[in-house]
């Protein structure tokens, strides 16, 4: 109720959706993607505040001083009339404050701290950590999430961002990560228009004294502090009347924060700065921007600093500028038309898109937040994803995936000198072949199998030799599922099988079974010669289906379970010819 606005229909349905997330018992992974000025900050506010009022702690993640100062003055607004202890920790915080905020986290007596990437240091210690909001989470690495991620297994976290990064935006439409979006502007908001072109004195003079003539004030963006006091000195002789003042990263915390305040105060008309004000900074007054160097700047990044001007009901101005006579590239001239293009209220999204199109969507489970995936098609990709994520959650539900338990769909490893396959001379076509090879892998039981041999025969004629030898590997693949055996390979003289765990008494077993075998404890692996029949100079090794069969022996040996014929196949009275 203390909230000085009217909720935006998206806004409230945001705020509901994080709520009902933050009550479930799995962790909320949730990304709110809003355009800038559109009221993400709110939607953390309620989240900080139901978390406080559970017990929890709340870390705001930001990625500049500046915003950190703007959201300590929002949450201090907001939550004044409640018993809320909330910090701000940035570089310009004293060693002593620092020391007593740590002590706070540990000790439980602070509920919300609002920082810059000091809240990632080493040592931190927090009491009851539960819930991480990511303000602007596009200007964090990965490295940097998944670090205050591993802060605690189990913390909500909540990012939010008006051009997510190619990574989480395609997360979050694969379905792997929940996304909201605000789509509603606030009321009396004006799209602000935008001028892309070379850059000319007397353009940037007209521009400037067109804003001052209304009383407004001016962001002019030069990204490099070496040459930002040169830059200063050529706008105020281009523009004398105006009052102009630098800011910089590299500027001490008085300075920084006495210019801040004193162009929030109107005591200055121009702003001089590089992209330090490309996040969240928000000054009613100011809406004309004028970027140096535009073709340098990420799409994101432009469109972020955009969004500095037009957050009152006067109409503002954008111009993305480049030098007289450059030639762009063709990566720059599509970021430069893309921000043109889309200059509506609300492009964020759109803005986004473009990039994930530009960039690629990177790698799910690396660190590339960007990137063209080399090695697959997209459609693939995207089906295998789908498919990974169906399994883990009907496994975090407790369920099966297609009737089978988590033993089951454990890839089999057998690699024995056996002939087995199907031969191109029974099935032609390729297609065909693999899906007779699959359906011999997912065959569970001998019913299975012999419904697969059946099909086989009524398809195809009788079944090849090769193809018997197949339905023998698949008995033995069974039998390992069965005991929980992932491995049996054969190298050199000896056979492996792994995991196998056994106790003094198994492997007293073991020598008294197999007196030449081995058994290693560490990776779990028997290690048995392979035998021999005859004697002297005509001993031979045992091959194909013998072997086969005498592999079974020894696992069902070593489990203690009676011993399972693998070689008879359906269909024929004898086992198949050895």
């Amino acid at each position: 109720e203390a909230f000085p606005f009217t909720e935006t229909e998206d806004q409230f349905n945001a705020i509901e959706a994080v709520k009902g997330d933050m009550e479930k018992p799995v962790p909320m992974d949730r990304v709110i993607v809003g355009d800038v000025g559109y009221g993400k900050t709110e939607v953390a506010v309620r989240a900080a505040f139901k978390a406080v009022q559970s017990g929890k702690q709340v870390a705001l993640l930001v990625p500049t001083t500046l915003l950190a100062q703007q959201h300590y003055r929002t949450f201090i607004d907001r939550m004044q009339d409640f018993p809320t202890q909330i910090r701000e920790l940035s570089r310009f915080t004293s060693p002593k404050e620092s020391t007593e905020i740590f002590a706070g986290m540990a000790d439980g007596t602070v509920d919300i701290v609002i920082g810059t990437h000091r809240l990632l240091g080493t040592g931190i210690q927090w009491k009851n950590l539960g819930l991480i909001v990511v303000d602007e989470e596009q200007r964090f690495g990965v490295e940097h999430k998944e670090h205050i991620k591993s802060l605690r297994t189990h913390v909500d976290v909540l990012t939010m961002s008006a051009t997510p990064i190619p990574r989480t935006l395609e997360m979050s439409m694969a379905g792997i990560r929940e996304m909201s979006t605000i789509l509603t502007p606030p009321q009396d908001r004006h799209p602000v228009l935008t001028y892309v072109g070379s850059q000319d004195e007397k353009h940037v003079a007209a521009a400037i004294r067109r804003e001052l003539l209304r009383d407004g004030q001016v962001f002019y963006v030069h990204n490099k502090v070496r040459s930002i006091e040169d830059t200063a000195s050529r706008i105020r002789q281009l523009v004398p009347e105006a009052r102009v003042v630098v800011a910089h990263g590299q500027m001490s915390e008085e300075q920084l924060e006495t210019t801040v305040q004193g162009f929030w105060d109107r005591e200055f008309d121009v702003l001089v700065c590089t992209t330090i004000v490309e996040t969240g900074l928000d000054i009613a007054n100011a809406n004309t921007l004028i970027v140096e160097n535009a073709h340098h700047m990420g799409l994101s990044q432009l469109h972020q600093l955009r969004g500095r001007v037009g957050r009152s009901r006067e109409r503002a101005y954008a111009y993305f500028l480049y030098p007289k006579g450059e030639t762009l590239t063709e990566t720059s001239y599509d970021r430069l038309t893309t921000i043109a293009q889309n200059n509506d209220l609300g492009a964020g999204m759109a803005v986004a898109m473009k990039d994930l199109e530009m960039r690629g969507a990177g790698n799910v489970l690396g660190a590339e937040q960007s990137g063209h995936i080399a090695g697959i098609g997209f459609d693939l990709y995207v089906r295998l994803v789908g498919e990974a994520v169906e399994a883990f959650r009907a496994m975090a539900d407790g369920e099966t995936v297609d009737g089978s338990d988590t033993a089951e769909r454990r890839e089999i490893r057998i690699d024995l000198p056996v002939d087995a396959h199907i031969p191109v001379t029974y099935i032609a076509s390729e297609r065909l072949r693999l899906e007779a090879y699959r359906k011999f892998a997912e065959a569970t039981d001998d019913e299975a199998l012999e419904q697969v041999l059946e099909e086989l025969r009524d398809r195809y004629g009788d079944i090849p030799e090769e193809v018997q030898r197949l339905v023998v590997v698949a008995r033995l693949r069974m039998v390992c599922r069965d005991l929980d055996v992932t491995e049996v390979v054969q190298t050199g003289a000896k056979i492996s099988f792994s995991p196998i765990t056994l106790a003094d008494s198994g492997q007293v077993r073991l020598k008294r079974l197999f007196p030449a075998a081995t058994y290693r404890a560490t990776p779990k692996t028997v290690l048995v010669p392979v035998p021999k029949e005859g004697s002297g100079m005509r001993a031979v090794a045992l091959r194909d289906l013998d072997l086969v069969q005498w592999c079974a022996n020894v696992l069902t040996d070593l489990a203690g379970v009676p011993r399972r014929d693998v070689t008879a196949v359906a269909g024929h009275t004898e086992p198949v010819t050895r």
